[in-house]
Formats: C-alpha cells, sequence, structure tokens
C-alpha cells in the first residue's frame, strides 16, 4: 500500500490494532487523534515490567525512599504505602535492604531483580542493564538528560525514561519543551520535585514524578515521625492521582503516526495542546 494518510476519530490503541495485521514492509503515516500521556503505544502485556510500566503511569507519583537503616525504611515504606502511595522506590544503598550499591551494572540489576524488584532506575543510560533484562523481570528506567540522550534511550528499547535532573534543567517547562518532539516518549520527572508541582509536571507531559525529600522528609525521618511522612506521602498520592485523572479526561488531540509492519515508529501530537481545568 503506498504512504497515505486519513482521519480517523480513533485512540491509538485501537489504530495500532487495526493496522497490525498488515504485512506491508512500507511506512504509512496516518492522521488521528491520541491522548497525552497515553499508557502504551501498543497494548500492555502481563509481563513484570509492563505492570509495573501501567503502575507507574496510572499513580502519577514514585515514592523514592532513603533510609539510615533497613528498621526505618520498614516504618517509613509502611507509613507511605498507608497513606496510598502505589508506587515505591527504595534506593538500594539503604542498609540492610538490598546492600548491592548503586544500580549501575547488569550484576546489580540482576541481583535487585531476584530480590523481588518490579522496576529498577539509574541516573544514567546502562546498556548492559537494559539489554540484559527481559520483559519477565524489573522495567528498567534509564536517566536522562539531554533530547539525544533520551531518544537514544527509547530507541534502545527503554519504555520510559528518567528526566534528570529535571528541576535544575527548567521543570516543568523543560518538559514540555521535550514533550513536543518526543511525544511519543513516557517520562518520568525527577529531582528537586515538591508536591505542589506534581500536577502540573503531569499536565505538561510527565507520566508521573519521583518524590523523595517531599515525601520522606529529612527531619520527619531523623526523628522518625512517621505520622508527617504518613500526611505528605496522602497529598502526594492524591495529587497524583487526581492529575492522571485530568489526563485521562482531556479530549482526543490530533496526532501523527508512522507504523511499519503494525509497529509504531513515530508519535508527534499537534501542538499547541488545549487546556483543562
Amino acid at each position: 500500500m503506498a504512504v497515505g494518510s486519513c482521519s480517523l476519530p480513533l485512540p491509538l490503541s485501537q489504530m495500532t490494532r487495526i493496522f497490525s495485521s498488515s504485512a506491508s514492509t512500507r511506512e504509512r503515516k496516518i492522521t488521528s487523534k491520541c491522548k497525552l500521556n497515553s499508557v502504551s503505544l501498543n497494548t500492555l502485556s502481563n509481563s513484570v515490567s509492563d505492570k509495573a510500566l501501567l503502575d507507574i503511569q496510572n499513580s502519577g507519583v514514585i515514592a523514592c525512599l532513603r533510609a539510615p537503616s533497613a528498621e526505618v525504611a520498614m516504618e517509613a515504606a509502611l507509613a507511605a504505602l498507608d497513606a496510598g502511595i502505589s508506587v515505591l522506590e527504595i534506593v538500594v544503598s539503604t542498609p540492610g535492604v538490598f546492600e548491592i550499591g548503586t544500580v549501575l551494572c547488569a550484576k546489580d540489576a540482576k541481583d535487585a531483580s531476584e530480590f523481588g524488584a518490579k522496576f529498577l532506575m539509574s541516573p544514567v543510560l546502562v546498556k548492559d542493564i537494559l539489554v540484559g533484562l527481559s520483559g519477565d523481570e524489573a522495567l528498567y528506567i534509564p536517566g536522562a538528560m539531554t533530547p539525544t540522550e533520551i531518544l537514544s534511550a527509547f530507541s534502545m528499547g527503554a519504555k520510559i525514561v528518567k528526566v534528570y535532573p529535571v528541576s535544575a534543567l527548567g521543570g516543568t517547562k523543560y518538559i514540555s519543551a521535550l514533550k513536543r518532539p518526543f511525544s511519543h516518549i513516557p517520562m518520568v520527572a525527577s529531582q528537586g520535585i515538591t508536591i505542589d508541582l506534581v500536577g502540573e509536571y503531569i499536565a505538561q507531559g510527565a507520566s508521573a514524578v519521583v518524590l523523595s525529600d517531599a515525601i520522606f522528609d529529612k527531619k520527619a525521618m531523623s526523628l522518625r515521625n512517621f505520622d508527617v511522612v504518613h500526611q505528605l506521602a496522602s497529598r502526594a498520592a492524591l495529587q497524583g492521582k487526581e492529575a492522571v485523572k485530568r489526563i485521562k479526561r482531556l479530549p482526543l488531540f490530533p496526532c501523527t503516526a508512522t507504523f511499519s509492519r503494525g509497529r509504531v515508529l513515530d508519535l508527534a501530537l499537534h501542538w499547541p495542546l488545549p487546556t483543562i481545568s
């Protein structure tokens, strides 16, 4: 079939299914409508990594826990989970938790996966981790700073990319700028984010945000005041869930998708996007 375009009022998931049975080797561009922060370009499988991805995108918030001991980590984690946090990252250097150091090599990633980790994050892209983990193991979220790094990570197979250090790079404005050319790449915003900015980050295109001190307040942690942790976690979880709901209520946006053999090669939204109160 020749390259062409057509206008269809369909969500992207339906568009993908319609073209998945085609055996054509040529790329096609079709103009349709899709939602910002779509959970996935293709139908998610039941793999560990896809389930983790879905949990992250439905939550909107990843609570990042650092603690001086396993005991404090456990108390803080329970407080956050009880408050409504559904996605929890425990830094591997927390004593008595993993004790394998920073996840920057394939062996440490495998060890963490065997310990039961459902997803792994690093501040940079570690190719050995990305290619070494299967879909039945943990979801790997590599860190990236520049547009080139973000595109490279996604092109190599990353299902979602962590934009780090986002606050130092411009915060919500940087996410908004990145999503213009990379609307098809799910992103997690990380570093220096406060609870009151969760909704804005997600509105600008982030699938989720990482909150560390904003939930696990350093003073509260040092005093073992887990009531404060519970209160902060409750606020954060609510902000995330409400922001995700607002995105899901957004109208379908015009977009252009490029397909080849049923696989989405590229997706571009037509900006500017409408706002919703």
